[in-house]
């Protein structure tokens, strides 16, 4: 007997299909993923019902999700919600494309160049460690109240750390195709544009979509500055009134947008990359 027919053989065809499920990084049918995800999304709804109907607690504190759903209509109908959801998708939208703009280019060159890493990354890991709540009475005073300083707040909390989240990705790239262009002659330039920047385009969606999502928590900071429209404004004032059930909607609000953006990357990202899982 040969040490190869000594060893044991895989039966993978033979396994049970759920025990397939368990695989690390194993794959899934997508009516299973489908099934799953909505399960996952749900089990917090009825927990949340079952609290409400028992009485355990009171609807001053934790409302039903029937008094959500009740507010969320009336939101709509009487005080304007469309516009609210309006003026803070514009408000994340723009603060988070601004962000895009410069970050991407300046993560791209950090990544890329020793010099340029050494001279802005230190201080970018400073400066990203402030809160973006603290620069609020700053803002006010470079850029007044209007919406500029709202989306200029939003700039603050995602632009230091896309930067280095950029010059991450950009440093994953192997060095190995690196050199393979260089002993081909490719300049500096044509390395950056048809080596780097291929390799690195999976990550950096990623990256983008997870910033994206820190755009959206910071639309309550944002809309603390003097606003009178968006969800964070309404959800500051309902505070205000003890409203908790309009609490709870316009965060669920906030969050249903934000699987939204998120979805959205995901397929942007099934469409532009195919050959990558997601």
């Amino acid at each position: 007997m040969t040490a190869h027919q000594a060893l044991p053989q895989p039966h993978a065809a033979s396994a049970p299909p759920r025990a397939r499920w368990w695989s690390i990084r194993g794959e899934l049918p997508r009516g299973a993923v489908w099934c799953l995800a909505g399960a996952g999304l749900l089990l917090p709804v009825l927990l949340w019902w079952a609290c409400s109907a028992l009485g355990l607690s009171s609807p001053m504190f934790l409302p039903s999700p029937q008094a959500v759903l009740l507010r969320s209509v009336h939101w709509w109908n009487e005080e304007g919600l469309l516009g609210d959801i309006g003026i803070s998708v514009y408000r994340v939208m723009a603060g988070f494309l601004a962000s895009a703009l410069i970050a991407l280019p300046l993560g791209l060159y950090i990544g890329t160049y020793r010099p340029v890493q050494a001279f802005l990354e230190p201080l970018t890991d400073f400066i990203r460690y402030m809160p973006a709540v603290a620069f609020i009475p700053l803002v006010m005073l470079w850029v007044g109240i209007d919406e500029g300083s709202k989306v200029l707040i939003i700039f603050i909390g995602t632009f230091f750390q896309m930067v280095l989240m950029v010059a991450e990705d950009v440093r994953r790239v192997p060095m190995a195709q690196i050199e393979a262009a260089q002993t081909m002659g490719a300049s500096r330039g044509e390395i950056i544009q048809l080596v780097i920047l291929p390799s690195a385009r999976p990550a950096l969606l990623d990256t983008l979509r997870i910033t994206c999502g820190w755009a959206w928590t910071y639309l309550v900071v944002a809309e603390l500055v003097a606003a009178n429209s968006g969800l964070g404004y309404a959800i500051l004032k309902a505070q205000r009134y003890m409203q908790t059930d309009k609490i709870f909607a316009g965060i669920l609000l906030i969050g249903v947008i934000g699987l939204l953006t998120d979805q959205a990357f995901r397929w942007l990202g099934r469409v532009a990359f195919p050959w990558m899982k997601r």
